[in-house]
């Protein structure tokens, strides 16, 4: 992986070079906003990377919680089946497909559903307990980077197009909530001692990911002032400004995986330290008190 990681920052810094053209100079100038509406290319992908992470950080999250147990690792691995079967087959039910957002197609939550436990799987193949803690982490620091660019990028964006800077919109009131969550919880992985930190910090990652639905969500069933979406819902989007939005995402996404990979590896190499350097401290108590000891029958006879 560390012979990889040059060759892909290359690849990832040209990608975000060629979608950063394709984003200012080639997609089409948008009829009603003009050049502003430009900030769409990176304020989106954005918005969908950060929740790529914070979901990522989820199932780590639960994997890492269930894992205390062999019971309760076998019970949440085949609830998540269950709930990923379950998703992709009731979208095609007539009653649950009737409610359905006009324009998200049955075939597009079914997909999304059996993603969970396809990527909650492979996540608890290649990662241990540890790796898990380390992963929720990493996807957590890197998710808010990313949503914070989000809560940027829109006000900007809303300034020339609604007059204002921000208003309490439910999509941008709970996405602020759905940040506040995880800063919160970088906050308490920060400066908490305790070695329960990382149970608690799971616990509160678990339940900030229900913030996530309510987020993307919003906007499909009540009536914001944010736009609605273009990408289904009965939305529509020019071909080549959607070519340009998934190019976009691709570099975001790249990028996204470049900096996990590298703050995963530097948290690896912390821990690393810390567990030597209390070894060390361990060991060091040992010798002192063999040490003192010895020296108590010398001092003995000596008297």
């Amino acid at each position: 992986m560390k012979r990889l990681f040059p060759i892909f920052s290359i690849l990832t810094a040209g990608l975000l070079v060629f979608a950063f053209y394709q984003a200012i100079w080639v997609a089409p100038t948008e009829r009603t906003m003009g050049e502003v509406q430009r900030i769409f290319y990176y304020h989106v992908p954005s918005a969908w990377t950060a929740f790529l992470l914070f979901f990522i950080n989820f199932l780590a999250s639960l994997q890492f919680l269930a894992n205390a147990k062999p019971s309760t690792q076998r019970a949440a691995r085949w609830t998540v089946i269950a709930i990923g079967v379950l998703g992709a087959i009731a979208p095609y039910v007539p009653a649950v497909q009737s409610q359905l957002p006009a324009g998200l197609y049955p075939s597009s939550v079914a997909t999304t559903a059996l993603l969970i436990p396809a990527i909650y799987l492979l996540i608890g193949k290649f990662f241990s307990d540890q790796a898990l803690d380390m992963l929720a982490l990493t996807a957590a620091e890197v998710g808010v980077i990313f949503c914070s660019v989000v809560l940027v990028t829109g006000p900007i964006w809303a300034r020339p197009v609604w007059g204002i800077w921000w208003t309490w919109d439910l999509r941008l009131t709970t996405t602020l909530v759905l940040w506040l969550i995880y800063v919160s919880y970088l906050v308490l992985r920060r400066f908490s001692d305790s070695a329960q930190t990382p149970k608690l910090a799971a616990v509160l990652a678990v339940f900030g990911a229900l913030d996530i639905p309510l987020v993307y969500f919003s906007i499909w069933f009540f009536r914001t002032q944010h736009p609605q979406p273009v990408i289904g819902g009965g939305g529509s989007i020019d071909p080549r400004m959607m070519r340009v939005l998934l190019i976009n995402w691709l570099a975001f996404s790249c990028l996204a995986a470049l900096v996990c990979s590298a703050r995963f590896r530097l948290e690896k190499l912390k821990r690393q330290v810390e567990e030597a350097q209390a070894l060390e401290s361990l060991l060091g108590s040992g010798e002192s008190a063999t040490q003192s000891k010895a020296q108590l029958p010398l001092s003995r006879g000596q008297q």
